[in-house]
């Protein structure tokens, strides 16, 4: 072996200590990368459920009921959603095990209770505010077409008590008895709710066209004199069109999912409301437009089911292939 030779091999065999080490050293630092971008946990129940509309609603109207607690005379209100939001959910749990429904969260009677706890007076006793409750989860549940109720819940039942016991409402959850500086977060909480609902045409018309009435009304000097269309354009009720609009009209199973529809819907609120106030006055016309509108939708619905079905019947008697497989769809 020649001394080059022997020069030669302890720096191969250095260079490959050196390039084992490199190697070692390349291959643990990777290791470190890749739990560096491994892909976070996913996200608990809670964080999933508050990321659903109904989530949304949910913690909205709970931040709606915090800020207005501020005011004194609304604290008690918190009383009323308690026994509403408990009653509801409930019903709703008894009615979801009758069925053996998988899912039997109640989260749509929260946030019924929560909205008739937030618009009921806090000098409502504890009983009626449970009676309105439960009277809307069974309309819920009573009042159907295929599995989408008819009737907003809330809407029904604050109704039907207003008009048999005469129950106050003071609307609270829609802040006006705070200053106007907290308006801001009344618009805000709508317009997060509206864009994950989907519902801006059937706001902004909503909004436009009751507004556009009570004002050609008030610039013509229309109306009740003792209910004039200005007092509908100012605080209070402004606050409470507001609220209906954000968080009552827009409830997806009580509306329309087409635009075209949710045009239509609003415009039929809008416009009963705003005709029971300019003849009545007092504190049901924005309960009966929306559920005025509610029963448009709901005959809408039955006429496209009844067409549907004789079409399907015709085209199956024909005998052609589409009616068969029509015929099937609708039973």
């Amino acid at each position: 072996m020649s001394s080059n030779e022997r020069n030669q091999r302890p720096m191969n065999q250095r260079m490959s200590q050196e390039e084992a080490g490199s190697i070692s050293r390349t291959q643990a630092g990777g290791g470190n990368k890749t739990g560096a971008t491994r892909p976070a946990a996913p996200p608990g129940p809670l964080r999933k459920f508050i990321r659903t509309p109904k989530g949304s609603v949910l913690v909205l109207l709970l931040g709606l009921m915090v800020v207005g607690a501020i005011h004194a005379s609304d604290r008690l209100g918190i009383e009323n959603i308690i026994v509403a939001m408990a009653t509801a959910s409930v019903i709703d749990i008894v009615v979801g095990k009758a069925r053996k429904n998988k899912r039997i969260f109640p989260d749509g009677g929260m946030i019924t209770g929560l909205i008739i706890g937030l618009v009921l007076s806090s000098t409502v006793h504890w009983p009626v505010t449970a009676l309105t409750a439960a009277i809307a989860v069974v309309s819920k549940h009573l009042f159907k077409i295929g599995r989408k109720p008819i009737f907003n819940p809330a809407a029904f039942a604050l109704l039907f008590t207003l008009l048999v016991f005469h129950t106050g409402q003071s609307w609270w959850g829609d802040l006006a008895d705070l200053p106007v500086l907290f308006l801001p977060l009344l618009l805000i909480a709508g317009y997060i709710i509206t864009s994950r609902v989907n519902k801006w045409p059937q706001v902004l018309v909503y909004l436009g066209t009751y507004f556009l009435i009570l004002t050609l009304a008030a610039s013509l000097h229309l109306g009740n004199a003792s209910f004039t269309p200005g007092d509908a354009l100012r605080v209070p009720l402004v606050n409470a069109a507001l609220f209906m609009s954000f968080f009552m009209l827009t409830d997806p199973p009580t509306s329309p999912g087409k635009y075209s529809e949710q045009v239509t819907f609003s415009v039929v609120a809008a416009v009963v409301s705003a005709a029971i106030y300019l003849e009545v006055g007092g504190l049901a016309y924005l309960l009966i437009g929306l559920l005025a509108a509610n029963t448009w939708r709901a005959i809408a619905l039955l006429s496209s089911s009844r067409a549907n079905r004789a079409a399907a019947e015709a085209s199956a008697a024909s005998g052609g292939p589409k009616g068969k497989m029509q015929n099937e769809m609708f039973g």
